[in-house]
């Protein structure tokens, strides 16, 4: 009997190690990982320039404390501005510490504007963690059942619907902030359009209220950008980041500019681990082999590839509903819902996820080559279609 919590519907496979986009269990069996820890790894296993990037820091300092300044973290925060065109980074373990950090924001800075119950537009389908904050602006009930009452502050509407928020903003006074996912991930992988973010862009600019986009899942060259709302040629206010951010390594980040920036001050926020230096190292080793080895293109093009692959192969099969995605961030939406997909890839050697009950989810490496690209499509073809017929 285990005493791990069972708080996950685990498969039955264990991993002993992994290099590039191949994973190998505690049999000695290989997958081809086409989730890479649910868009964790996004320099795939072992590779090479991290590995040492580690070991060094390991050898040298895993942690001090934010009481003191900290160079790795003074660095990764330049970097971080320099690529995303905000103004200043707050360092935290994980997405649902850097959304908390955004909602916290955003409700300091209703209050410095005389906002005694300040309120933040949140929208349908989105995840943005699982602490009480995070959760209760979360649009699934499934993950939020059991756990009331929520934190109160949340108004929600439906994704990438510009009406629907400024039909809000015109009834409710304590509008503060918009949050939303540029393309949602645990939602089904739903892209908000160009026009739906440049419009909240404007509108939050008209209210006096602060943009925050939620990148923890699509942010860090997955799109092809280095963050999904460079697409759109937006600049939020907030952005936070995590998952990809240190290829395995936990970190995450809540980025701050325009009237965000210079809100917090000492003591408003904190984190123990938060921005540590073996962390700040390890992103930082991210950052430089995305740019070195040309990444952010390459998740783009095989992107690309993929999409069409697999609308060519699944052309016409009755149940496939839609191919969409961005980058290394795809989603195949099925008439029905398909988690046994799930187990039947592992089978067949290949590591996927089904997520909002009929998306098939494809989060690879962004070390993922074309001749992989091809792999990946040609072992799950067969699954998808089977699955269907039957």
């Amino acid at each position: 009997m285990s005493h791990v919590m069972n708080t996950y519907a685990r498969l039955p496979v264990a991993f002993s190690h992994g290099q590039g986009c191949r994973i190998t269990d505690v049999d000695g069996r290989d997958y081809l990982d086409a989730l890479s820890g649910i868009a964790v790894s996004t320099l795939g296993h072992a590779h090479p320039r991290l590995v040492s990037a580690i070991a060094a820091q390991a050898g040298r300092l895993l942690h001090t404390s934010n009481l003191y300044q900290i160079r790795e973290q003074e660095e990764l925060a330049d970097r971080l501005a320099e690529l995303s065109g905000m103004q200043e980074i707050f360092f935290c373990n994980s997405g649902c510490e850097a959304n908390e950090a955004a909602i916290k924001l955003a409700r300091y800075y209703g209050h410095r504007k005389g906002i005694d119950s300040p309120t933040i537009i949140v929208m349908e389908k989105a995840f943005h963690g699982r602490t009480m904050a995070t959760l209760s602006a979360t649009g699934n009930r499934k993950a939020q059942a059991g756990f009331e009452p929520l934190v109160a502050g949340f108004v929600r509407v439906p994704y990438d619907d510009l009406e629907a928020v400024k039909a809000i903003g015109r009834h409710n006074k304590n509008i503060v902030a918009v949050m939303l996912e540029i393309i949602q991930g645990e939602g089904g992988i739903n892209l908000a359009s160009p026009q739906f973010q440049q419009g909240l862009r404007q509108l939050c600019d008209d209210q006096g209220w602060l943009l925050i986009c939620d990148e923890v899942q699509c942010g860090m060259a997955r799109t092809g950008r280095w963050f999904g709302y460079q697409h759109a040629g937006i600049l939020p206010d907030i952005a936070t980041l995590a998952k990809g951010l240190g290829s395995g390594v936990p970190i995450g980040a809540c980025m701050a500019g325009g009237r965000a920036a210079g809100l917090f001050e000492p003591g408003k926020h904190g984190s123990t681990f938060g921005g540590n230096p073996l962390a700040c190292v390890a992103a930082l080793t991210t950052i430089a082999t995305i740019e070195q080895d040309g990444l952010m293109a390459q998740a783009e093009s095989v992107g690309a590839l993929i999409r069409r692959l697999f609308a060519e192969a699944l052309a016409g099969v009755r149940g496939v509903r839609e191919i969409r995605g961005c980058g290394l961030m795809i989603g195949i939406e099925l008439d029905r819902p398909c988690g046994e997909l799930v187990g039947k890839a592992l089978a067949a050697g290949l590591l996927i996820n089904v997520t909002a009950d009929r998306v098939i989810r494809l989060l690879p490496p962004l070390i993922l080559n074309e001749n992989e690209a091809r792999e990946l499509v040609d072992r799950s073809v067969p699954l998808i279609r089977d699955f269907l017929a039957s």
